[in-house]
């Protein structure tokens, strides 16, 4: 996206903020096609019977952020960060509720080198991951967000550094750490 498009989406996403309902209307569109991207790139390759479509997901967090109060939008990245959150918020409470409901099952080895594909992945590892990240934030909360942004919200390099506010080079250094800590928590 366009640097001049991104400051609209930015200075749209504050006057959202401050209450301008007008503002949300406008930013709607710009950001739909995104977040319905995303949550495509979670989705891609489900499985037969799967019931979560990329545009459910979509309207949920749609929802979620609608009812947010004060939020102060930093930028861009920031708002999709927080979508990717949500998106992984939403997600795990579905896996929890499948876990819930069907208890057993073979665990299978998580591959943390790419993006989370949801409908592939079996309940009782998304938990475990999400087990495992909580443990690794309370050890070194910057790289389970950096986790969390990459590996959930398929943020990129670039966007997650904007969010975490650190160089490119520090997330992929904490990137690797963390994907290493995480392999090394979920093998035990």
């Amino acid at each position: 996206m366009a640097n001049s498009s991104t400051s609209d989406t930015t200075q749209l996403l504050r006057a959202w903020a401050e209450g301008d309902s007008q503002a949300l209307k406008k930013l709607t569109p710009r950001v739909y096609r995104e977040l319905r991207r995303v949550a495509g790139h979670l989705l891609q390759n489900e499985r037969a019977g799967y019931s979560l479509q990329s545009s459910d997901l979509v309207h949920e967090v749609y929802l979620r952020l609608v009812n947010a109060q004060q939020v102060d939008w930093q930028h861009r990245a920031h708002f999709f960060a927080v979508a990717a959150t949500l998106m992984r918020r939403i997600l795990l409470d579905r896996a929890r509720r499948k876990a819930a409901a069907k208890r057993g099952g073979k665990a299978q080895p998580l591959d943390l080198t790419k993006t989370l594909d949801v409908a592939q992945t079996p309940a009782r590892q998304l938990l475990a991951l999400d087990d495992a990240l909580d443990a690794l934030a309370e050890v070194d909360p910057r790289k389970a967000r950096i986790v969390e942004l990459r590996f959930f919200g398929g943020l990129s390099v670039k966007e997650t550094a904007e969010v975490v506010k650190v160089s490119s080079d520090t997330v992929m250094r904490d990137w690797k750490v963390a994907r290493a800590w995480l392999l090394t928590e979920l093998s035990a």
